[in-house]
């Protein structure tokens, strides 16, 4: 009969609670009835309103059976040892709770004070961070990340004083399951530290700052990330490129904005033109290409230099500033057009000589040509 009663309530239990949820969900607007379906929460508390059921049905399954035991001499004895046992169980259940309530709540005390220290140094940090506090071992930019390793260090901290005070931790299961999770993270570890320690050497050594166009080996672009285990870089091409932060510390990484925005970060591009074309002509043309391209900064000036003499020509190689490191590229494409504009301009031809034979004429520059349009200069005077 009580079975019986236990089931029927169960049922009708089981379609209220149901009814309940969607109902309180839906009418606060944090999801449909399509979304509770898709995410099958009525199944689950559904099945969890039975689980509760059958444990009632197990709980008056165990008395009836100790109650007829006990009703006949024979099986007396078992009745009252299944009683004992219930009535022990019991009894040691209610003990446990009432001796780690004085744990419990010492572990929630550590836990409390853990949590206003951590929200004391977070508005420390954050100070620093906008630039209010300025000490002299911790820079801005990493403030956030000295914050985050604090927490993590902290709460961990907490959990080692509390763990002792913390219901069965001296039982041998729960030393068994700490077992197994200290091989676990043991085993699983080697490559997650390296990467986080890499993290923590790119952070402290300052080497990438947000929003720095860089190169990193054969990827070039701006920063976007900088996290505990990857780096993320967002190219020119709107590529999003991450990288291992182990992989970034051993590579070389170029950063092209530290200097960028004050002393100047010179971009090269080379030309290679014979001898029989004067060397401040072609210095003079490389300048006006220059002077003509837009996103080039006017100071620091250009330059060009001599960077080698070859067997079949001179290699010269212009020097100059962007004022967009992030738009290297499309500069650089714009400076090449203005190069060939001015050496068309001027009769120059951009090309690299070789020679299979000697020339017949000596291939050199008269002195009378040596500040040849648009070099700029006195012609020195020659004689007939």
């Amino acid at each position: 009969m009580a079975l019986w009663g236990i089931s029927r309530a169960r049922r009708a239990l089981s379609g209220k609670i149901v009814a309940a949820a969607e109902k309180s969900v839906t009418k606060s607007g944090i999801a449909n009835a399509e979304v509770l379906s898709a995410m099958h929460i009525a199944d689950i508390e559904r099945r969890m309103a039975q689980t509760a059921m059958v444990g009632l049905d197990l709980i008056v399954v165990y008395a009836v059976l100790t109650f007829v035991l006990r009703q006949f001499p024979y099986t007396r004895p078992w009745g009252e040892s299944l009683r004992a046992f219930l009535l022990t169980t019991v009894e040691n259940l209610g003990l446990g709770m009432l001796n780690a309530v004085p744990g419990l709540f010492t572990a929630v005390l550590i836990f409390l004070f853990t949590r206003a220290v951590i929200r004391v140094l977070g508005l420390w940090f954050h100070a620093v961070e906008t630039g209010r506090v300025t000490p002299l071992w911790l820079f801005p930019e990493t403030a956030q990340p000295t914050r985050r390793l604090a927490t993590a260090l902290l709460w961990t901290f907490a959990a080692v004083v509390a763990y002792p005070y913390l219901p069965g931790s001296q039982t041998e299961a729960f030393k068994g399951a700490s077992v197994f999770l200290g091989l676990m993270v043991t085993f699983g570890s080697s490559g997650l530290v390296s990467q986080i320690v890499s993290g923590f050497t790119l952070t402290y050594s300052r080497a990438l700052r947000l929003g720095d166009f860089v190169r990193i080996g054969d990827v070039e672009g701006t920063v976007t990330h900088l996290g505990v285990l990857s780096t993320k870089v967002k190219t020119v091409w709107n590529e999003d490129v991450t990288i291992p932060n182990a992989v970034v510390v051993a590579q070389t990484t170029t950063d092209y904005s530290r200097l960028g925005d004050t002393e100047g970060v010179f971009i090269p591009t080379s030309v290679t033109i014979g001898y029989d074309t004067p060397w401040r002509q072609v210095h003079a043309m490389l300048l006006q290409a220059a002077e003509r391209t837009p996103g080039l900064r006017r100071e620091p000036k250009p330059r060009v230099l001599q960077a080698s003499l070859e067997d079949f020509y001179v290699k010269y190689t212009l020097f100059a500033c962007l004022e967009r490191q992030d738009q290297r590229p499309f500069v650089l494409d714009a400076l090449h057009a203005n190069i060939q504009d001015v050496f068309n301009e001027y009769g120059v031809q951009i090309m690299s000589p070789n020679y299979v034979i000697d020339p017949a004429a000596p291939k050199v520059v008269l002195k009378k040509d040596w500040y040849a349009a648009p070099a700029a200069g006195e012609t020195p005077p020659h004689k007939s």
